[in-house]
């Protein structure tokens, strides 16, 4: 079994083109744990292994349990490592296509509140995904961490021109196009697309996104929610809000985003629990109805 330091490398929980996540085990404290290593072809770039370790600096001071938690790093065989807490659930990337709408609704709020966390610290995350929202599922009931941190800026240096950087499928066209600069409403869009797939099972625009409608003189817009869904039409005006290709146009934060998600996905729709009719009001119904039956067939001789 490969080792990193003192932790058992036990399993491959995913990769980038950056980096790879395992679970692994730490004998010491006798748990799991998540750690994070720079892929070998990057561990010699100094401008790559400076940014792995400013995304472990950053996770470690935003101290929230709605942001993944860093408590170790290290270096072996020259290629640096950091240790964070092993979130059970997977990510919300598979409860894609397996969510009824109201978990849906939610989870994309929960993923909201993580963001907006991250926006309160002066970062805007740039690429937020399902793959990046963990489920945590020792929580009740279960909660959405944000992870992944290795695209963010700090709001304060998002004004200019700055490497594109993201997945296209998310990213906002101010992002992606470098159109003057961009701030947490860019990842407001992105949020807009995690909750439109997380209730359809598919993004609103495709796998690439705003950017291959770029050269369109009228962009299509926002797709609506499949009706079928029996989703609120407050909900279908949100999304599509959401995925506005203007900022202006969309909710102004991450939490008013979240916030509107669930007050307007509970509006006419019944509280969940809500009791059925009681056997008294079934029998008198059915008694009724036997009566005005009875009275009817009388009348008819």
């Amino acid at each position: 079994m490969r080792k990193l330091g003192r932790y058992h490398l036990e399993e491959r929980l995913g990769a980038g083109s950056f980096a790879t996540v395992w679970r692994a085990y730490d004998p010491e404290l006798d748990t799991d744990v998540a750690v994070k290593v720079l892929a070998d072809n990057w561990a010699s770039n100094a401008d790559v292994r400076q940014r792995f370790l400013a995304e472990a600096r950053l996770l470690r001071r935003i101290s929230s349990p709605r942001v993944v938690r860093v408590h170790d790093v290290g270096v072996q065989d020259d290629r640096p490592y950091f240790v964070m807490d092993h979130v059970r659930g997977g990510t919300l990337a598979e409860k894609v296509g397996h969510c009824r709408p109201a978990e849906a609704l939610r989870l994309a709020a929960e993923a909201g509140y993580a963001v907006q966390v991250l926006h309160d610290a002066g970062v805007v995350h740039r690429d937020i995904k399902p793959s990046n929202l963990l489920l945590d599922v020792g929580r009740t009931p279960a909660a959405v961490l944000v992870a992944d941190l290795g695209s963010a800026k700090q709001l304060a240096d998002a004004s200019g021109l700055t490497v594109t950087t993201g997945t296209p499928a998310y990213m906002a066209p101010e992002q992606a196009l470098q159109a003057g600069g961009f701030d947490g409403r860019a990842d407001v869009y992105a949020l807009g697309v995690v909750a439109y797939e997380l209730l359809t099972g598919r993004k609103p625009f495709g796998p690439g996104g705003r950017t291959t409608l770029a050269t369109a003189r009228t962009p299509p817009p926002p797709p609506t929610v499949p009706r079928g869904l029996g989703v609120p039409n407050a909900i279908d005006t949100l999304l599509r809000a959401a995925l506005s290709a203007e900022p202006e146009n969309r909710p102004r934060t991450a939490q008013s985003f979240a916030d509107a998600l669930l007050s307007q996905g509970e509006e006419e729709q019944p509280p969940a629990g809500s009791p059925g009719p009681t056997p008294l009001v079934v029998c008198l119904a059915a008694v009724a109805v036997f009566l005005v039956t009875t009275a009817l067939t009388w009348w008819a001789r």
